[in-house]
């Protein structure tokens, strides 16, 4: 289902689902997931996988691929990686009490409380399934800390920073999965709340009055989400990567993407990940890692060009034509949508979902569509009004011809007239026989021609 049941409409000058991998710091490369066949994961040895997906979570979690294809890991797939900055005074946290409902947390440097979660990498993966799609998630943090274990990663559609200059504007529909593990514990529990903009509070899971986030739901206790943590050091040999990690600094999980809406078209921007002081959801926030980029996005863009020709405006028929009125339809659309062109001849829709649907113009008065009013438009996943590929209509003007002859002495002479298209051979469009109409002199009118080279003979008294 789209994001937007009303789409915005945006002019411009959203392949499968792209996910960025980072580097170590901030560097980023796309590329490109490739759908992965989905068989029953091995039990060669302890796993909590989700049934139908092929990534290992393993009761003792771990980056490394165990058992044999089509098993996959961390170590196996491209990701999503994020790390944060070097603990200590300069690393980024939450203070002043920022909680999660606070919209716009603050940002300060340092304030992460001894033997709390000091943050090290995140990463994300989406694993597409012939039994469906997995979103994979893993935090890696500096040491073991006393108590509850609390990550919260949050998914957002926007990737406009918000006052804080940091962390995202949150809209309707942003997500929050939190991973929560009590003290001692190895299988966490994961809840997903949504963002909500507006309306009674007692849509909230704490706020009195939105926007807040909303009821949490029990992903593990509907077998929607599984998780877990190392229980037991892993080498730097098999981290892909982060280095020699300790005991209970690693935790995985995976979530079924229909869960957070993914059945129809969903796109979040960006991404991060936050820890709380407790294991209340009210609790302060203490350190993150700042938000990077997702390429979550298998929604996309349909994009409409309008042009025309025009001769005031000069040669050929590529003039943007403006306020012009489309109607998209189809690909299980429960209602139409309506686009106007800009002043560039351009309108988009996006959030749509991935598909062929059918685009018809209304033709203006005086124009005709060329070759048709109605053409199939296919939107790709992960397009945008940048980056789909538009649909073009063209009209052209019509003009009517009217040839007439005038004998100035009544019945002095007979005429006709014969007018031909440029077609080889070509093809008669209109004629008329003075000699079978003695009374006026002929008269041809020929309307609705499209630009080209007509011919008409006129003979008089022949």
């Amino acid at each position: 289902m789209p994001l937007n049941n009303n789409p915005t409409l945006s002019t411009g000058t959203p392949p499968r689902r792209r996910w960025t991998h980072l580097t170590a710091v901030a560097g980023i490369g796309a590329l490109t997931i490739t759908a992965l066949v989905a068989g029953p994961a091995s039990a060669a040895h302890p796993e909590v996988s989700l049934p139908g997906s092929n990534f290992e979570i393993d009761t003792n979690a771990n980056l490394k691929v165990d058992d044999p294809a089509p098993s996959i890991d961390w170590a196996s797939v491209d990701q999503v990686r994020k790390a944060d900055k070097l603990s200590g005074g300069g690393d980024d946290s939450f203070g002043q009490g920022s909680k999660e409902d606070t919209a716009v947390p603050t940002v300060v440097d340092g304030s992460i409380p001894p033997n709390k979660s000091d943050l090290l990498n995140f990463g994300l993966y989406l694993e597409e399934a012939a039994a469906g799609d997995f979103l994979h998630l893993y935090w890696h943090r500096v040491q073991e800390p006393s108590g509850t274990t609390n990550m919260d990663f949050e998914f957002n559609k926007s990737e406009t920073p918000s006052a804080n200059g940091i962390t995202p504007v949150r809209t309707a529909g942003d997500l929050l999965i939190q991973y929560d593990l009590t003290q001692g514990g190895t299988n966490p529990q994961l809840f997903l709340s949504t963002w909500v903009a507006s309306g009674s509070g007692n849509q909230c899971e704490a706020s009195n009055s939105t926007p807040c986030w909303g009821d949490r739901v029990n992903l593990t206790a509907q077998g929607l989400a599984t998780g877990s943590i190392n229980t037991t050091a892993i080498p730097a040999a098999d981290s892909d990567g982060l280095g020699p990690i300790s005991a209970r600094t690693f935790g995985e999980a995976t979530v079924d993407f229909d869960a957070l809406g993914g059945e129809g078209c969903v796109a979040f921007g960006s991404a991060y990940l936050k820890s709380r002081s407790s294991d209340s959801f009210t609790a302060a926030l203490k350190d993150f890692i700042a938000p990077t980029a997702t390429g979550l996005n298998n929604c996309g863009a349909l994009v409409i060009q309008k042009d025309r020709k025009h001769a005031a405006d000069g040669l050929g028929e590529n003039h943007p034509h403006a306020d012009q009125t489309f109607t998209i339809s189809g690909n299980g659309l429960t209602e139409n949508i309506v686009a106007i062109t800009d002043g560039d001849g351009a309108a988009c829709v996006e959030g749509l979902e991935s598909g062929v649907y059918t685009v018809t113009e209304t033709i203006p008065t005086g124009y005709v569509a060329t070759p048709s009013g109605t053409q199939n438009a296919t939107v790709a996943e992960d397009t945008d009004c940048e980056t789909a590929t538009p649909v073009t209509f063209v009209n052209v003007p019509l003009t009517n011809l009217t040839v007439s002859v005038d004998s100035q002495v009544d019945g002095g002479t007979f005429s006709s007239i014969e007018c031909t298209d440029s077609a080889d051979p070509p093809n008669e469009i209109g004629s008329k026989d003075g000699i079978t109409d003695q009374v006026d002199d002929p008269s041809v009118t020929i309307p609705d021609l499209q630009p080209g080279t007509y011919t008409c003979v006129v003979v008089i008294d022949p």
